[in-house]
């Protein structure tokens, strides 16, 4: 897969960046599960390939098979039209969490333990419907039982995972405590983003927790430790989400025209963990500076009837919005859980090849 980016600077220079080769000797695991993006128009996809598939994994986890070895199982899971009815019905986050598109990653995952894992590390990294089926595997074939050993993390975004207020484990997961380091195994990442601009509204989505004594889970990709930090973005150039395309604005001023399927802007965002009387959430900040050539604003908005849908958030690009950071503390927890006393490196099993993860 094309990862060639451009690195738009606040100066306006314009710098080629070749996409980091997937590498097939990778000593950990990922196992992807994808968010709502089938266009099949029955409530649950069929398990052929289409181009929303291959689409949502260029977006959201092929760069990943430069640290990890990866797996993306296809499942029957709720399209885009289901979600509408589902919506419509009144269902919510928990409704996607059962059914054949549980059934189907819990069986693929347990194919993976039996034929490929032979006792590497995993990463489990899902976005949406994916983190909300991921949550439930979790909970019923992971959380406190011996096969969590394995786990290096899970990476769970988009989606709302509750932690006791002002604790880092218990909630959804009464063994997963959040990742506050880097380096730190067996934890969690998780978070829903929100613009500065457009909060968390009081039908948000994301975020919120029934419970009075629970919170949704933030953890800042780029400061695991807390406060702000600088997201390392990988965005598509032509302004493509995970389902269409928002038209981007001009990258840099006067236009320049941008050959690389992909666009860092180092420097422009930044991020922290806050609340506000709604929600828990990732608050994004856009520092777009007006006297300098680079755009001052992202698109990635779930826009309908053209109005900024608030409820979703940054949905559509929670995942690009910290791809940068996401993958570089996978490379740094492989290497924390390799570094554990008394175990073992395992060997790949098979070489990957070239063109990273495939969807099987």
């Amino acid at each position: 897969m094309d990862l060639a980016t451009t690195v738009v600077s606040s100066d306006g220079t314009l710098t080629a960046e070749a996409g980091a080769a997937a590498d097939p000797q990778a000593a950990v695991d990922c196992f992807y599960v994808y968010p709502t993006v089938s266009t099949d128009p029955t409530d649950n996809s069929d398990l052929s390939t289409d181009p929303a598939e291959l689409n949502v994994i260029r977006q959201q986890f092929a760069r990943f098979g430069s640290t990890c070895r990866p797996y993306a199982p296809l499942y029957r899971q709720v399209t885009l039209a289901g979600l509408r009815r589902m919506i419509a019905g009144g269902g919510g986050g928990a409704s996607l969490s059962r059914g054949l598109q549980y059934d189907d990653v819990r069986d693929a995952w347990r194919h993976y333990l039996e034929h490929d894992n032979q006792g590497r590390g995993v990463v489990l990294v899902g976005h949406s419907q994916g983190s909300y089926i991921l949550a439930e595997l979790i909970r019923q074939e992971i959380d406190g039982k011996p096969v969590q050993s394995r786990l290096v993390s899970a990476i769970l975004l988009g989606a709302t995972v509750a932690v006791p207020r002002g604790r880092d484990v218990g909630g959804t997961f009464q063994h997963l405590p959040l990742c506050r380091a880097a380096a730190q195994v067996g934890c969690l990442i998780a978070y829903a983003s929100f613009r500065t601009t457009v909060l968390p509204p009081v039908n948000t989505r994301f975020g919120k927790v029934a419970d009075q004594g629970m919170v949704a889970a933030c953890t800042n990709p780029a400061a695991l430790g807390g406060g702000s930090g600088t997201l390392r973005a990988y965005l598509a150039s032509d302004g493509r989400t995970i389902v269409g395309v928002s038209p981007a604005p001009p990258w840099v001023v006067p236009a320049r025209p941008i050959n690389t399927p992909w666009v860092s802007v180092p420097g422009l965002l930044t991020a922290r963990c806050t609340s506000n009387e709604h929600a828990t959430f990732l608050e994004v900040t856009v520092k777009g500076n007006p006297s300098d050539p680079r755009t001052d604003d992202i698109s990635g908005d779930l826009v309908t009837a053209g109005r900024v849908a608030a409820d979703w958030g940054l949905h559509l690009i929670d995942v690009n919005l910290a791809m940068g950071n996401l993958v570089d503390i996978v490379g740094q927890q492989a290497k924390a859980w390799l570094a554990r006393p008394g175990l073992t490196r395992p060997t790949p099993s098979r070489p990957r090849t070239p063109e990273g993860p495939t969807l099987r």
